[in-house]
């Protein structure tokens, strides 16, 4: 007994050292014959996994071990890749993960991997886990699958694993994992891919790479088609697709990408539903482009009543343009608009051809090569997960009805002063009551209200009169509110005239003096709770927005700003570079500070012709405007900057414009950039260099022109110049 458990204590201490050795000369042998397939930085290696260093002396092996490696067996007849097989199978099999990761780790550094079932497996096992932890290291071990053996991986469990990251709220490992099934022709289910864009576009990290990918597929689907991979399903079912993304660009105020994703519609012929529209209403109000929302309306104001909900972010969008525009007239016609827009559809209802999807110009519709957008009014998805309805100020939804908000009033009535137009107010007022709906008559007694309330007594009876002369007239308690103001105020001569016409309408009692006498203290002490209770609530409300909005007028921009943004924007989409110059040149003779879409309209017009000079020179003007102006710290602005400038060879620009993305905390999303041509680039600069060159944010070092070879990724840039790999930013 004594003696055969001798023999085991001494066949187990030989496994022991046999082990331990071959650990040790297989981790170096890896270690030496590393191989340098591109693999995402977010994917990175097993990195988890530590290897022992190897001692001087020791054998090296100059090939890497893998599966096919001839196994160690053991004393008692039982090879050690059958051990751990069975343990790693047997740790699945209990879903124990922590001893299922460690096994494999053991056998891949002594054999390589695993069975192709196992490995499918423990993807599957960890892609299922809710830790990051977990998800980091499935994301390792499909990094270290691409660089030894790329066919293992299939297009289900490489779907597990995005759904699963993009549900962890880890959008740049999913949208890895997202890129690399697209460099191999094949994309998820458009369900699964659905889920995880939905899940993705939750973050603003999300938002900019799930935009930046739905460029990618679609400008590759074409080549996806030809092999008839699972993008041919896109076609039939994108919408979604876009409307969620184009959802985040406007929630995270991304506009510039937002409009991107629009013309990108255009491109591919994706129709826009009534979500789009909304969507796009609301990127145009912040991109300024009034004459490209106008376009939609036409076909809008032809939807159903049950539709009209859906459009009330278009309709806010465009009310608040006019305002911009300071039109006030666009803006009354498009109140009484809202106002009629139940009676004019019940006049309509006898059409009995169905409705057709109709396509809108984006630019200018005498353009040859404008684009044009798709897009079916008429059409709702019932499974919509979106609710555009966050920014509605002016327009609101109530008792089945779109109605002006007490702040859209208060910019009329602001605007109509201004202008001196207080007789047009009136016309508009009795227009909106000639409706006959409830909110109508209530928004012109809050109007008068309101101007009582503010002091503006002839204006609140100018109101009174022309309602009356239009045989419209208020109730009795507005005339009585303004009578007691005219006695307040002691405004006698006008208390007088308003008396004789409250007993020319038989609101007062004329027979008898002493009873009209009476009559009148009566009404006055009416009038004096009435108005108390009229006051309180206008105050509160209208009175309160007018208030508000005077102020903000005094520091608003001026209206000139919105004309010459748009009007750079059509001169650029028409290639009439000089106008838009000149336009630019205008706003800065009248000293109006450029926005964030000047900038951009201009860049993109330098853009579409290739004239990167022009943004080299761009972009001095955008810098000397950083310094007052903090809103031009966009991502949008430096992300297209940054794309023209390696398009145009400029490095030293690009270092500059990452340091600045890099100070200000933007992602930078550094896929986009790995099929630039960055070699071409580098020679460029180097073309005109002498000596040494140290910038701000890298250091570039000249070594010869002869062996400029690029190597590798944005990331690591290897080639004969010194490069910074800090100054590129990890993020």
């Amino acid at each position: 007994m004594a003696c055969s458990l001798q023999k085991v204590i001494t066949v187990c201490s030989v496994f022991r050292k046999s082990y331990s050795s071959i650990v040790a000369v297989a981790s170096n042998a890896i270690r030496l014959t590393y191989n340098s397939t591109y693999v995402p930085q977010y994917l990175g290696t097993e990195s988890s996994i530590s290897y022992e260093n190897y001692k001087p002396g020791g054998v090296i092996f100059s090939r890497q071990f893998s599966s096919s490696r001839e196994s160690e067996t053991l004393s008692w007849g039982v090879s050690s890749d059958v051990v751990l097989l069975g343990k790693l199978e047997s740790a699945l099999r209990n879903h124990n993960l922590e001893e299922a990761w460690e096994t494999y780790k053991d056998f891949k550094r002594l054999y390589g991997f695993p069975d192709p079932f196992l490995v499918d497996k423990l993807l599957t096992e960890l892609s299922y886990s809710s830790d990051s932890r977990w998800l980091k290291r499935a994301c390792n071990m499909v990094g270290s699958i691409l660089k030894e053996k790329r066919e293992m991986l299939r297009t289900e469990l490489m779907t597990k694993l995005c759904l699963s990251l993009a549900r962890a709220q880890m959008p740049v490992q999913a949208s890895s994992i997202l890129r690399l099934m697209l460099d191999k022709g094949n994309l998820p289910p458009f369900d699964m891919l659905g889920m995880i864009i939905f899940h993705m576009v939750k973050t603003d990290t999300g938002m900019i790479v799930s935009s930046n990918i739905l460029i990618e597929i679609y400008g590759t689907s074409q080549q996806l088609i030809t092999k008839k991979s699972t993008c041919t399903e896109l076609n039939k079912h994108n919408t979604l697709l876009f409307n969620l993304v184009l959802d985040a660009c406007a929630r995270f105020g991304s506009s510039s990408k937002g409009h991107q994703i629009i013309e990108l519609m255009a491109q591919v012929g994706v129709t826009a539903d009534a979500h789009t529209i909304s969507i796009i209403s609301l990127i145009h109000e912040m991109n300024g482009m009034r004459d490209e929302l106008k376009k939609f309306k036409k076909h809008i104001d032809q939807v159903s009543v049950p539709l009209v909900s859906c459009y009330q972010q278009f309709y806010e969008s465009l009310l608040c343009l006019h305002f911009k525009f300071n039109d006030i007239d666009a803006a009354s016609d498009l109140v009484q608009d809202i106002y009629g827009f139940h009676v004019s559809r019940h006049e309509q209802r006898n059409e009995t051809q169905p409705p057709k999807p109709c396509l809108v110009a984006i630019g200018s519709d005498n353009l040859r090569t404008g684009l044009k957008l798709r897009i079916f009014p008429h059409s709702l998805s019932r499974d919509s997960v979106f609710n555009v309805g966050r920014n509605q100020v002016l327009v609101i939804y109530k008792n089945g009805k779109l109605v002006l908000s007490n702040r859209a009033l208060a910019k009329l009535i602001i605007q109509y002063k201004r202008g001196e137009r207080i007789n047009d107010l009136s016309k508009l007022l009795c227009s909106i009551q000639k409706k006959g709906s409830v909110e109508s008559s209530r928004m012109c007694s809050d109007v008068v209200a309101a101007c009582i309330c503010m002091g503006w007594l002839e204006i609140a009876h100018d109101i009174l009169d022309d309602l009356d002369s239009e045989g419209n007239p208020l109730d009795a308690s507005s005339y009585v509110s303004l009578l007691t103001a005219y006695c307040n105020n002691n405004k006698l001569r006008e208390a007088e005239a308003l008396l004789k016409q409250l007993r020319k309408s038989g609101v007062i009692n004329a027979s008898d003096p002493l009873l009209a006498r009476a009559s009148m203290c009566e009404l006055e002490n009416e009038s004096k709770n009435k108005l108390k209770e009229l006051g309180s609530l206008a105050k509160g409300e209208l009175a309160y927005h007018i208030v508000e909005e005077m102020r903000a007028d005094e520091n608003e921009a001026s209206f000139m700003m919105h004309d010459l943004n748009f009007s750079i924007y059509f001169f650029m989409k028409a290639h009439m570079v000089e106008d838009a110059v000149r336009a630019y040149r205008k706003m800065q003779a009248m000293k109006i500070h450029p926005t964030v879409s000047t900038f951009m309209n201009l860049l993109n017009g330098y853009s579409s012709l290739g004239m990167y000079r022009e943004i080299t020179i761009l972009w001095g003007d955008i810098k000397r405007n950083m310094g007052s102006r903090k809103n031009l710290n966009t991502r949008d602005l430096y992300e297209f900057l940054l794309l023209n400038f390696l398009r145009g060879g400029y490095f030293h620009r690009v270092m500059e414009v990452i340091g600045l993305m890099k100070e200000n905390g933007m992602y930078l999303d550094k896929w986009m950039y790995r099929l630039f041509d960055l070699s071409r680039i580098l020679k460029l600069e180097i073309a005109s260099m002498k000596r040494i060159h140290t910038c701000k944010y890298g250091k570039i070092t000249f070594k010869g022109l002869g062996n400029c070879v690029l190597i590798g990724t944005p990331d690591v840039i290897l080639c004969s110049l010194s490069v910074s790999s800090s100054s590129l930013g990890r993020n």
